[in-house]
């Protein structure tokens, strides 16, 4: 026999999944001892079979080739339990092949939400608007008035939020310092502000799980507490939590939850769009025309491929999110983030992809026999700009509209030979202590013809291009803007 610890420990499952498989069939029901009453331990302990761990194997196996709950249940034999006929007729959800409630983010009739990585909201159901919010009409148009802990200990209801607070504070503080949550909360009443951070020193960091559940009480019309479970999923654009009656069957939830790239989809579809600080970055590479003359279409196709693949891992590395680029280059944007500064992860990442690509320059150099050289050209620069969303029928991609990202693509016009240049205003809006970690400047020619690196520098871009230079009528827009560029970024002591 294993104990609800032991098979904790050896599957790596969390408690609440462990109790949800229970609730759902999919684990045999513990035989709970008594161990006595005396000392600090459990008054009750659960075990189960000793093939329980090769059950839960199966199911991760299962969940993985793309099993809803609900075709996992009947998979394993297991005959799901119907939800009570109020569930149902509270509860509107389409029916799956297979027979069980199949719940889609539309049918949701509980209180729903998703906030992005520094608890602000991105997208909200009429229901969390009017028992959470106080029935705003609409969320705030910029990112830190959409701070969830802003918005409920500040919405009129904060008082009898308690437990939803203690919740999210829990899925917060694994992931935000102390200074940064702080910062979430300014703009409180400082009352409400104390309380906030009152919660954050006794509250305890929830492990980071695929699906977190806990039970919280929420205050009902009629002045009595109303019992709920509350969900939270994480994805990497966010945590999507919803808050469920106390007593709803838990299978057609877990079975939407576990639906992970639909729900993510349908939630991406439905975000708000928000005015953020960001930074975007563009990179095309050079001569793109050329090495394609010269190489034959699967290989160049291969190159161009072999590319991304390399230059995916170090953009997430520092939560970079794609954006749409026509051609073979790439443009992602880096929104703040809890406890990193976005701008200097645009910064590292150009610099660290520069690098990448040498490696995958003398690579092709020494397979294909040739004297090309491939580089990356990379512009970089920030500002405030809408987010939002463009939707076809079988894909989202993430917008940003305004001027940014037209300045990042021509200061990757201006680019030449794997160069990074940045505007000044991002060099300048870094913290001081990573600015110095950070080689910038400008190369300039003598009065004898040399070429001199100035440091710390900066210059018009209509200072660093000749009159007969073809890029002159690309550049225009961007002639009187100050430039500089990253030479080298020193890491971080330690």
């Amino acid at each position: 026999m294993l104990s609800s610890k032991e098979l904790i420990e050896k599957t790596g499952i969390s408690r609440a999944t462990l109790n949800n498989y229970i609730a759902l069939g999919l684990l045999a029901k513990p035989l709970v001892v008594n161990p006595g009453s005396g000392g600090s331990g459990p008054r009750q302990l659960g075990f189960f079979p000793d093939d329980a761990a090769e059950r839960i194997d199966r199911i991760r196996q299962l969940k993985q080739e793309g099993l809803s709950m609900g075709e996992i249940a009947a998979r394993l034999g297991v005959t799901t339990p119907a939800p009570p006929a109020t569930a149902a007729m509270t509860a509107p959800a389409a029916v799956s092949r297979n027979g069980p409630l199949r719940v889609t983010i539309e049918d949701l009739p509980y209180p729903a939400y998703m906030v992005n990585h520094k608890f602000e909201l991105v997208w909200v159901n009429d229901s969390a608007r009017h028992e959470l919010l106080a029935g705003i009409d609409s969320l705030p148009p910029t990112e830190e008035e959409r701070s969830l802990f802003r918005l409920l200990a500040g919405g009129g209801l904060g008082a009898g939020l308690g437990e939803l607070l203690r919740f999210q504070v829990g899925l917060a503080k694994s992931r935000i310092s102390p200074g940064n949550f702080a910062a979430l909360c300014e703009g409180l009443s400082p009352e409400s502000f104390a309380r906030l951070q009152q919660i954050y020193a006794e509250t305890s960091a929830e492990p980071p799980h695929p699906i977190v559940d806990a039970p919280i009480g929420l205050p009902a019309p009629d002045g009595t507490i109303s019992r709920r479970r509350a969900y939270a999923s994480f994805f990497r654009e966010g945590i999507f939590v919803v808050l469920v009656p106390d007593g709803t069957p838990p299978d057609a939830m877990l079975d939407l939850l576990c639906r992970r790239d639909e729900v993510v989809r349908s939630l991406l579809r439905r975000r708000l769009p928000v005015l953020t600080h960001l930074a975007v970055l563009v990179a095309d590479l050079q001569s793109s025309v050329k090495i394609c003359s010269e190489l034959p279409p699967d290989e160049y196709f291969q190159l161009i491929n072999e590319i991304w693949a390399a230059m995916g891992p170090i953009f997430r590395k520092y939560h970079g999110t794609y954006g749409k680029h026509v051609g073979d280059g790439m443009v992602y944007y880096f929104f703040p983030q809890p406890d990193s500064d976005y701008l200097h992860n645009a910064l590292c990442c150009a610099h660290e992809i520069r690098r990448e690509m040498s490696r995958i320059s003398k690579a092709w150099q020494l397979s294909k026999n040739w004297l090309n050289e491939l580089y990356l050209n990379t512009g970089i620069t920030e500002g405030q700009e809408w987010l939002g969303t463009f939707q076809s029928s079988t894909s989202v991609e993430f917008v940003v509209l305004g001027d940014t990202i037209n300045q990042a693509a021509r200061i990757s016009d201006f680019a030449r030979y794997g160069a990074i240049w940045a505007t000044k205003s991002l060099v300048s809006k870094l913290p001081h202590e990573l600015r110095e970690r950070v080689r910038y400047g400008v190369r300039r020619r003598s009065g004898d013809g040399r070429e001199v690196f100035v440091p710390s520098s900066y210059a018009l871009v209509s200072s660093l291009i000749g009159p007969g230079d073809e890029r002159v009528p690309k550049l225009h827009e961007i002639d009187t803007l100050p430039i500089t560029e990253i030479v080298e970024i020193t890491p971080a002591a330690g």
